[in-house]
């Protein structure tokens, strides 16, 4: 298998990989609509994330709400699943490492490792079915 047939393939097949597709969709939709605060409620994120220790820093929430934006739609897409699932793996790592420690609670430590199990999966596992990732590896497989 090519490098571009790992990279984009998926490692689970028939149910599995349907039930892959919609952990995929809906982990994608969470992380968009978690984006959006960072964007429409910006002071208000801001303050979040100097109370979880992060510096007062405004291009920091527009740096995670961009990742948030762009990797979740990736996601819901099925575009570079594995490329996505590992910014939003990262994401979700520091934000334990920081709300979770400082602030605690079932959001910080339940829905965020959560997604991190999520996201770490799809790592693993690729797009499941009915992704753009599945096209390009069946055309790169058609190449060889």
């Amino acid at each position: 298998m090519t490098l571009a047939g790992r990279f984009f393939g998926t490692r689970v097949q028939g149910r599995a990989a349907a039930a892959t597709t919609a952990l995929r969709i809906v982990t994608g939709l969470v992380f968009v609509l978690f984006s959006l605060p960072k964007f429409l409620r910006h002071e208000d994120e801001l303050n979040e994330f100097v109370r979880f220790g992060l510096p007062d820093s405004s291009p920091i929430v527009y740096l995670v709400g961009t990742l948030e934006l762009g990797a979740g739609l990736m996601l819901v897409l099925g575009l570079a699943t594995r490329l996505a699932a590992l910014g939003l793996a990262l994401n979700m790592a520091g934000a334990i490492a920081t709300a979770g420690v400082q602030v605690g609670g079932p959001f910080h430590l339940g829905v965020a490792p959560t997604l991190l199990l999520a996201t770490l999966y799809l790592l693993w596992a690729g797009s499941g079915a009915a992704a753009i990732d599945r096209a390009i590896s069946a055309r790169d497989r058609g190449r060889r």
